[in-house]
């Protein structure tokens, strides 16, 4: 059943705060991947679409910024009152365009407006800063303004925060942005872009625009008027707009891939560590950039490590997301299945233990059970690269130092997480590891009031925190004589 509000059933960009079909060539399909159920269709923007929404946010851009931040920061905190008055539309749509449980998708609005709400205090802070000069007749300031017109490019897997979060910082910074939400879940954007309508925004700030990635990505970063990029990603589309952003030296965020590192010590307490980790591996039903994968357990646990995992993994229930009792929905789409499967079989082909949970009823769906797969090298493909799905790789460890080598031996450095009750390993588990964020007897890294980035090949730069706001703004020096 399409449940869908009319905004959704019929998608359409905004371009200078005016709803509008698209122009290219190609008609996108949206499909519930719990059931395969058509959703919407759509055409995606035309480079004459994007050439209009370059226009507007240049329009708007000498208006924007010179709005006071305080101004600023009523908008976003307006709109994130609609948010949270609207979280069960929003949810609703968010669950049947991405896939995951319905009280993951309200938890995932509900962080996102207070995103907004934490921006919109942070943007009055953008503090500049007199320095003591060297003459008695000389002033010296810095001063920190908006970049200018943005670029955000979002993944699928979290509709709401991925664009939410740029667009928050971006607003709070000054600068107007066109975000373009993965051509596979554009539908949850359009009615946060909504809810910034309906709270004041002046057209021009924010204009949404997708459909075709690569070809909106080139003619977006190839502008004159765009002078700031974000993008939440692979590692492999990082690469490509990189190289775009560096013709034009342009500024750039990118949050990329992970394959994060989860170390188990023998004195670990596994009846607070088995419940975390499991909410956190098989939340959005592993299709997380910062999702436990690799997981080292020291030799004297690592049996019962498995069996208690294994246990709590395989009662979850999955399902529909918008069915009351599922604990995990299904991967964002068909083709994500037989992706994931391509782990498990080189798995098997290395003669590794694998041990499955039950599939979900709904054969129709994208649907695949947890795995826990033990007794692995270090060269095995769970044990290199991403997953982004329900199965996770267990291989036993002597020492903290062996650890630390073979947590950091990936070229991905975005999280990683550690259990144990010793404070010496927690300090050298904290400086020996190699991430942008680390947990330790925690899977709880990531709030409006922290920096969330990472490293090597995850990317750099950080959404989130004041370094999310920094990163919308360059830096001014100015020397007065008088």
């Amino acid at each position: 059943m399409n449940e869908l509000p009319e905004l959704c059933r019929q998608p359409k960009q905004l371009i200078d705060n005016v709803w509008r079909g698209g122009t290219g060539e190609a008609l996108v399909e949206l499909v519930n991947p719990a059931n395969g159920a058509t959703l919407a269709r759509y055409t995606g923007a035309s480079a004459a679409d994007l050439d209009d929404a370059l226009v507007s946010a240049q329009k708007a851009f000498p208006l924007w910024r010179a709005t006071p931040a305080f101004n600023r920061g009523q908008i976003l905190r307006r709109a994130a009152a609609l948010m949270r008055e609207r979280i069960e539309t929003i949810a609703r749509v968010l669950t049947q365009e991405e896939g995951k449980p319905l009280a993951e998708a309200r938890s995932e609005v509900q962080i996102t407006a207070d995103m907004y709400d934490w921006f919109a205090e942070e943007g009055v802070r953008a503090y500049g800063r007199i320095i003591p000069p060297r003459a008695p007749n000389l002033q010296q300031q810095v001063l920190h303004e908006p970049v200018g017109v943005s670029a955000a490019f979002a993944a699928w897997n979290f509709p709401a925060r991925n664009p939410g979060y740029k667009i928050a910082a971006a607003l709070a910074a000054g600068c107007p942005l066109i975000v373009k939400p993965a051509e596979e879940t554009p539908l949850t954007c359009l009615l946060l872009a909504q809810a910034l309508i309906d709270a004041g925004m002046p057209p021009g700030v924010v204009n949404v625009v997708y459909g075709d990635a690569p070809a909106i990505s080139e003619h977006l970063i190839a502008s004159d008027v765009v002078r700031k990029v974000s993008l939440t990603g692979s590692t492999r589309v990082g690469r490509v707009l990189a190289h775009l952003a560096a013709e034009g030296i342009k500024k750039l965020t990118l949050e990329l891939g992970g394959q994060a590192p989860v170390l188990v010590f023998d004195d670990a307490d596994l009846d607070a560590a088995i419940p975390l980790l499991i909410a956190s591996k098989f939340r959005n039903a592993g299709q997380t950039c910062i999702s436990p994968t690799r997981f080292f357990v020291q030799e004297n646990l690592y049996e019962a490590f498995i069996d208690a995992f294994a246990k709590a993994a395989f009662a979850l229930k999955l399902g529909d997301g918008l069915a009351a009792d599922t604990a995990m929905g299904p991967l964002v789409r068909t083709r994500r299945v037989a992706d994931v499967q391509a782990f498990l079989d080189d798995a098997k082909a290395r003669g590794a233990r694998i041990l499955r949970g039950r599939p979900a009823a709904d054969a129709n769906g994208a649907f695949l059970a947890p795995s826990v797969v033990a007794d692995l090298d270090d060269e095995a493909k769970l044990m290199r690269d991403e997953p982004f799905g329900p199965v996770i790789g267990v291989t036993p460890f002597k020492t903290l130092d062996e650890a630390v080598a073979r947590a950091n031996r990936v070229p991905y450095g975005l999280a990683a997480y550690a259990f144990t009750r010793s404070l010496r390993n927690a300090h050298a588990l904290a400086e020996g590891l190699e991430a942008g964020m680390i947990g330790i007897n925690t899977c709880k890294i990531s709030y409006p009031e922290t920096p969330f980035g990472g490293v090597k090949a995850s990317g750099y730069g950080s959404e989130g925190a004041i370094e999310g706001l920094d990163a919308f703004l360059v830096t001014k020096s100015v020397s007065l004589a008088y």
